[in-house]
């Protein structure tokens, strides 16, 4: 069952997913053609540390990074290394911190320089796509609400739902029940209470649904090594509204409110 949060557990995932919207701004301000994957994940161990909390991920199951920087064809758990970014990469970067026990977890992808207008717009459409289902996660809906409201705003443009991964519960646990899919049917799946705290994370591919795990055990990617975008919010579960605990403030200030960084 999913847990209920008191409000002051959902101030603690606050603080903790605020820092995480902190943490990505911190890593778009070193975002450049030729800049490793691994320089970007040290620029964020040390920014989560300075602030006195722990990088989530590092140590995860084994995981070695502090974040998952997936780079075009990636839908999800790239993992930092030697790979230097270049100018018309679409680039997910996923974090997530522990602050005094709590998990904060968020995502967003970014164009490095000059992108493709098909790259542009899938991106613009996953981050439509994630807050009309944040529109829908209110008390009394249900999880297929969420999925349904994604999957028909991406899909109407020809995209698909990668159906292998979902988005999950939050709290002193990085993946707590319930799971959230990015598909679903209206007024399916188990209903959304008032003090649930959940990540939305649509992961939306300019091709096919279908990904494939590489060898490192790690890395998802498209079967047909098209771009997939992501981008994700911590959210509370209210009454009448969800209530967004992450942020992407700060990472739209570095960008000029633009998905895109040009350099």
């Amino acid at each position: 069952m999913a847990q209920i949060k008191t409000d002051t557990e959902i101030e603690k995932i606050r603080r903790s997913s605020l820092l995480v919207g902190k943490t990505i701004a911190e890593v778009a301000r070193h975002m450049r053609p030729g800049i490793s994957t691994i320089e970007l994940d040290k620029v964020a161990e040390t920014f989560i540390r300075d602030n006195g909390a722990k990088p989530a991920f590092k140590g995860y199951h084994g995981y070695p990074a502090t974040l998952c920087i997936s780079v075009n064809e990636v839908v999800v758990h790239g993992i930092p290394g030697k790979q230097e970014l270049k100018d018309g990469d679409l680039v997910s970067i996923d974090c997530g911190t522990i602050i005094d026990g709590y998990y904060g977890d968020s995502a967003f992808s970014f164009g490095i320089g000059e992108i493709s207008e098909d790259i542009r717009l899938l991106m613009e459409r996953t981050r439509e796509s994630l807050y009309r289902g944040i529109a829908a996660a209110f008390s009394g809906k249900r999880i297929g609400d969420i999925g349904f409201e994604v999957q028909s705003y991406v899909e109407g443009y020809g995209y698909s739902v990668v159906r292998d991964l979902v988005g999950h519960g939050l709290g002193t646990g990085l993946h707590e029940k319930p799971e959230v899919p990015n598909f679903g049917k209206r007024g399916s799946g188990s209903k959304l209470e008032e003090g649930m705290v959940i990540c939305i994370e649509p992961m939306i591919n300019l091709g096919s649904r279908m990904v494939v795990q590489e060898r490192d055990g790690w890395t998802i990617r498209t079967a047909d090594r098209k771009p997939s975008a992501h981008f994700e919010h911590a959210i509370a579960i209210g009454k009448e509204k969800a209530e967004i605990l992450s942020s992407f403030s700060e990472i739209e200030e570095v960008t000029n409110e633009n998905i895109y960084i040009i350099r």
